[in-house]
């Protein structure tokens, strides 16, 4: 064995024989490109993909959503449409380690799913943050006895003063007033001095149209786990009247279309497109 190891050795290693070409074949030059047939389920699989990423993104970091209501005019119209993250203010994910969260922020715009619908998202700005006591006196927010800066809201005048909605606590919500009843039976348990205090884990939102706005006086604190996201940008704004949402139906949706396509230039606010949400 030995022998026949000290042979082997001392051999040269002679490069493996390479098949010939065939007669036909001609060699391929720098230039060429070689084109490959995409079979049917190869573009199958790529449109799903795309799909999938499509649909990740929509669901987890960013969204489409449409204003249908006047509540936040002036910052936000109807027709506005809006690109809405869903990851800095979402609870952190184990999963996702490198992305930035923190909590909601006083004076956020943010979406969220309205309490006891949770099928209904709205979006409002951020008054009062747990822990908060506040209250309203002639339309001013008065946060931990601070009156609060509020260049966003509707002014409050004698000719628009209404007593539950620029008083607030003051005039307790009843269903009477439009309040729900869950709302109206809780709401005693967080009123402290004439303040409302806002319990761990909720937090109180306004519209900025504070006289035309269903809002947290009307319905409560809004859960932590109901936030959604803030909105981005406004990446297209189109004149709409109020009640075009509350219009259902094939048919509606069809006239809808057919006036959008005709009025794109004339009633798309341009000066609105990719506005910035603050």
């Amino acid at each position: 064995m030995n022998d026949r190891m000290t042979k082997s050795k001392k051999q040269p290693l002679k490069p493996a024989p390479q098949p010939a070409p065939a007669q036909d074949a001609e060699p391929l030059n720098a230039g060429d490109r070689v084109h490959v047939e995409e079979t049917p389920f190869e573009a199958l699989a790529s449109i799903c993909s795309i799909l999938v990423v499509g649909l990740f993104i929509l669901t987890f970091i960013a969204q489409n959503f449409v204003i249908p209501s006047g509540s936040m005019e002036k910052t936000l119209l109807v027709g506005d449409h809006l690109v809405v993250d869903r990851i800095n203010l979402a609870p952190p994910a184990r999963w996702m380690p490198l992305m930035r969260y923190r909590e909601p922020h006083r004076g956020d715009i943010v979406v969220f799913l309205k309490p006891g619908e949770p099928d209904m998202f709205l979006v409002k700005r951020l008054i009062a943050v747990p822990g908060d006591r506040f209250h309203i006196s002639n339309g001013i927010v008065i946060l931990n006895g601070v009156a609060q800066p509020q260049p966003h809201a509707q002014p409050t005048t004698p000719e628009n003063h209404q007593d539950f909605l620029d008083e607030f606590p003051s005039v307790p919500p009843s269903v009477d007033l439009g309040a729900t009843e869950t709302w109206s039976v809780d709401f005693p348990n967080h009123v402290v001095n004439g303040d409302l205090v806002v319990p761990p884990g909720k937090y109180f939102m306004m519209g900025d149209n504070r006289h035309n706005s269903l809002d947290s006086r009307y319905w409560g604190f809004v859960p932590r786990e109901n936030i959604v996201g803030r909105p981005l940008f406004n990446y297209w704004s189109f004149k709409t009247p109020e009640d075009r949402y509350e219009q259902t139906g094939i048919g509606n949706t069809i006239v809808w279309l057919g006036h959008v396509a005709l009025h794109f230039i004339t009633d798309t606010r341009w000066e609105r497109t990719m506005h910035m949400v603050r």
